[in-house]
C-alpha cells in the first residue's frame, strides 16, 4: 500500500516540468481507478482471467509509481553549484605622483561679475521676504560696488529698521551671480 500514499502527496517543486510529471502521474492514477471501478461493478462471477487482469494492471500502476517516487529522489538529492566566478587581478598603483595642477585665479572682468557670499542676506518686511546684498558687507569685500547698477540699489523698511543694499533678482538680471565656496 505504500504507492498509494504517493497519489496524495503535495509537489513540492512548483516549476513547470514538476507540475507536468505530477499531472501525468495523476491522471494514469485516476485512469486506473476508473478502470478498477468498472471491474469492479461487473457481476460477480469473475474468473481468474479477469482478476489476473486486474492484479497487472494494480502492479502495472505500482510499478510506475515506484519509478516516478525515485525520479523525484533523485533530482531532491543532486547538490546545485555555481558557476565560477572570475576575479580580475589587482594591479598595483603607480608610486609616483603625477604634479597638481593649481586653478588659476579668474581674469579680471570674469571675477567681477561674482558677489561675495557673506553679503547676501534674506529681510523681512510688510510686503514678504525680500532677498538682497548688504551695503556695508559689500563696501568691505566687493571692490567694484562702484560698477553696480544704480536701479538695484533700494532702501528696505524691516521690522528693525531701514535696510540699505542691492536686490539679488535685480543684480542676477543683471549678469551678476553668487560667489560659491
Amino acid at each position: 500500500m505504500p504507492v498509494l500514499a504517493l497519489v496524495w502527496e503535495y509537489p513540492r517543486a512548483a516549476h513547470m516540468k514538476g507540475l507536468t510529471m505530477y499531472r501525468k502521474f495523476i491522471a494514469t492514477v485516476s485512469a486506473a481507478a476508473i478502470v478498477l471501478t468498472a471491474m469492479g461493478a461487473a457481476p460477480a462471477y469473475a474468473d481468474d482471467r479477469d482478476a489476473a487482469r486486474a492484479l497487472a494492471a494494480i502492479l502495472g500502476i505500482a510499478v510506475i509509481g515506484a519509478l516516478i517516487h525515485e525520479n523525484n529522489k533523485d533530482k531532491k538529492r543532486k547538490v546545485h553549484r555555481q558557476a565560477p566566478v572570475y576575479n580580475q587581478p589587482l594591479y598595483n598603483q603607480p608610486t609616483y605622483k603625477p604634479h597638481q595642477i593649481k586653478p588659476r585665479p579668474l581674469p579680471q572682468r570674469a571675477n567681477r561679475k561674482l558677489l561675495p557670499q557673506q553679503c547676501f542676506r534674506s529681510v523681512d518686511t510688510r510686503q514678504g521676504t525680500y532677498r538682497m546684498f548688504g551695503q556695508r558687507c559689500l563696501n568691505k569685500h566687493y571692490r567694484h560696488v562702484n560698477s553696480l547698477p544704480q536701479r538695484c540699489h533700494y532702501t528696505f523698511r524691516t521690522y528693525d529698521g531701514k535696510r540699505r543694499g542691492y536686490e539679488a533678482r535685480c543684480l542676477r538680471d543683471a549678469g551678476y551671480r553668487l560667489a560659491r565656496g
